[in-house]
């Protein structure tokens, strides 16, 4: 029998000393010994430091995105190896994908927000200009940089490269390295997916490390610019977190803990309504994916009282159906749990809850002398969740759940809010003031809230799927953490520092140009220039122009707009203004045609306009005048050779009139094309 080496320091290693066994979840086969007994943590944090992160950290977000693709789509290349691998751990084929491509997509989305929305530069001004000063020479802005320690991720067993995947992605895009510690239990596929990234030369030397084993020492010796993350039990989460040096050094902690996840059926819903069998098909699909053994898992199933039987009948009908068994046989839809000790650790669960006045209304009971480690879909029934606290405290990590009554929706929101924090519940209604009611009631003991009606269901990605787009946390027991949640979760890893200066100098920090800052002007018209030609502060006066009354006549004959203030002398007279105004959006249109040079060149298209502000009204006999800044630019990867290589300028747009009061302010954004190509 093998044994499972590390990757640390740059080199694959083996640990000595006592060893624990993985084994097979179907078979019960022992497969790989595993230990990192010995192994040097504190070179392993200064290695991954002083070559990764500081790889990472050389490099922009643009190119971090880029690092982000490439890794996702070797992984996809090579994700039947991971497949096989995943049968070990008694997962089924659906089960599996949602771990590795699931994990892969995370990937993919995360180079993709970084493309788009973050700078070409190391440091991320995260907001715009804060005015501190009457005479504006004296403002701020808050800007993000990498901490210059490393991540620490500790994930759970479930999802062995999902849970790695989903933390990695903001982890190097925000730039920092980091060292995996997974699961033992399924950490062959966490270490088979990491020596493919390693030997793909995709990412830095020390970007990536994985401790097969136990962590040592490694808490220890971190300082207050490592970030530490946790996925799995409340119980071990909450050991780590008062780690005393993680204490002492206020080294952030982000907890991502099991909870007791609902699903409530709103009173609304009777049997005969659609609503009523996603409501059964939503329990059933989490109880059994995976085998139950998600952090996301429903594992209190609160109804009425007068559809308790009728929600009993049903689940045990569709549960009774589940065939149990090794996945790659035919027709089988549970696997095994990942192992025999949680097996045992699921019936230990169960018989608490009994003992605690739960009733067993299907399964119950394992075979404790199979081989595989399987385990039956147990519905358990609370006849007073009110009196037996157990069924809000105790999680059975496996494919059991426990049917509750509520007797109204007060009681309803009770029951919802007493798992004491949870990752994610669903509300099933069709009625949209229910809805209002369940979230305003419940929200607040939730990370995440799904409402399912026969609508949304066409689409939905079900009750226990985290996206990427979405934060993944919740409250109280669940961990008071947050993962994900799109770029929100780039910023766990790096510095927050308010920064205060002239516009000038906050502009020169940035690289991004900011209202009230010196700008430049040469004879060459910014339209004229290429992306790489074109820097932040380059700027255009433009001509005057005195807007007439003719003007609005013909823009509202043009666009339809005879709104009163425009065309209405009388009405016009009696309004705010005082008078007949220009339209708003005829003062974009003759700002354009100020700034625009209209010749062929290296702008290729408008993009898109955004924060418009009308700040004050323009009459006719007023003269406007256009002052167009460059603000910012991001790079445009090239998606093929032949593609025209771009990139987006954003400028900003200032209209004042003939008192220099600004009348209009926004910002355009225009496609430019550059000279050298960048195909990624």
């Amino acid at each position: 029998m093998q044994q499972l080496a590390s990757f640390l320091s740059g080199a694959w290693q083996t640990g000595q000393g006592r060893a624990r066994t993985i084994h097979h979840a179907i078979s019960g086969d022992a497969l790989w010994e595993v230990t990192s007994e010995g192994l040097d943590m504190a070179q392993a944090r200064r290695y991954a430091i002083e070559k990764g992160s500081s790889a990472l950290q050389a490099m922009t977000f643009i190119e971090r995105a880029a690092m982000l693709k490439a890794v996702a789509k070797h992984l996809l290349a090579e994700k039947e190896h991971f497949y096989a691998l995943s049968a070990q751990t008694g997962a089924t084929r659906a089960d599996s994908w949602v771990d590795i491509e699931g994990g892969i997509g995370t990937l993919f989305t995360y180079a993709g927000l970084g493309n788009r929305e973050l700078p070409d530069d190391t440091l991320w001004p995260e907001d715009e200009l804060i005015p501190l000063s009457k005479a504006g020479g004296f403002a701020a802005r808050h800007v993000l940089t990498s901490k210059s320690g490393v991540a620490v991720h500790i994930n759970a067993f479930n999802f062995p490269c999902w849970g790695m995947l989903e933390k990695l992605a903001p982890t190097w895009l925000a730039g920092m390295a980091a060292i995996i510690k997974p699961a033992t239990a399924s950490a062959q596929l966490t270490q088979a997916m990491v020596k493919s990234i390693i030997d793909s030369g995709l990412v830095p030397d020390g970007a990536l490390s994985v401790i097969c084993g136990g962590a040592g020492d490694l808490l220890e010796k971190l300082d207050s610019q490592d970030v530490v993350t946790f996925t799995g039990s409340a119980a071990t989460g909450q050991q780590l977190r008062v780690h005393p040096n993680i204490v002492a050094k206020s080294i952030p902690f982000t907890m991502e803990a099991d909870s007791l996840n609902c699903c409530v059926l709103g009173d609304d819903v009777t049997p005969e309504q659609p609503e009523f069998a996603l409501f059964i098909r939503e329990i059933v699909r989490e109880m059994t994916a995976k085998a139950g053994q998600k952090c996301t898992a429903i594992r209190r199933i609160i109804v009425p009282q007068q559809q308790i039987n009728a929600v009993s009948e049903a689940l045990i009908a569709r549960l009774g159906k589940i065939v149990v068994g090794d996945p790659a046989q035919e027709g089988v839809k549970m696997g095994a749990l990942v192992n025999i000790d949680q097996r045992q650790d699921v019936q230990e669960k169960v018989d608490l809850l009994v003992a605690a006045g739960c009733q067993i209304l299907l399964g119950g009971k394992a075979d404790d002398k199979a081989a595989g480690a399987f385990f039956p879909p147990t519905l358990l029934l609370c006849p007073q969740p009110d009196e037996i606290k157990a069924a809000h405290a105790i999680e059975a990590f496996g494919p059991v759940a426990t049917l509750m009554p509520y007797q109204n929706r007060d009681h309803a929101l009770a029951l919802a809010r007493a798992g004491e924090g949870s990752l994610a519940g669903t509300l099933v209604t069709a009625d949209g003031a229910l809805a209002r009611e369940f979230i305003l009631g419940a929200a607040r003991a939730h990370g995440r809230i799904q409402v399912l009606n026969e609508e949304s269901s066409k689409e939905s990605t079900g009750h226990g799927s985290p996206l990427p787009q979405l934060v993944h946390g919740g409250p109280g027991r669940a961990g008071g953490g947050e993962e994900l949640g799109g770029l929100r979760s780039v910023k766990h890893y790096m510095q927050r520092t308010a920064i205060q200066g002239s516009p000038t100098m906050l502009a020169a920090i940035g690289k991004q140009w900011v209202r009230g800052a010196a700008v430049v002007e040469d004879r060459v018209h910014p339209f004229r220039k290429y992306f790489e030609e074109i820097q932040p502060g380059d700027s255009l006066l433009t001509h005057r122009r005195t807007v007439t009354e003719a003007d609005v006549v013909n823009f509202a004959c043009l666009s339809g707009d005879h709104f009163y203030a425009h065309m209405d002398k009388l009405a016009a007279a009696d309004s705010l203004f005082g008078e007949r105004v220009a339209h708003g959006y005829f003062l974009i249109s003759a700002a354009a045609g100020l700034f625009v040079d209209p010749g062929v060149g290296p702008v290729i298209a408008n993009y898109g306009l955004e924060d418009l502000r009308f700040i004050e009204p323009v009459k006719p006999g007023d003269t406007i005048q256009v002052r167009l800044t460059c603000k910012r630019k991001t790079i445009k990867r090239q998606k093929t050779a032949e593609e025209t290589p771009t990139g987006v300028v954003e400028w900003s747009v200032e209209i004042y009139n003939q008192h220099q009061q600004a009348v209009a302010l926004y910002s355009i954004l225009t496609l430019v094309a550059r000279q050298n190509g960048d195909f990624a």
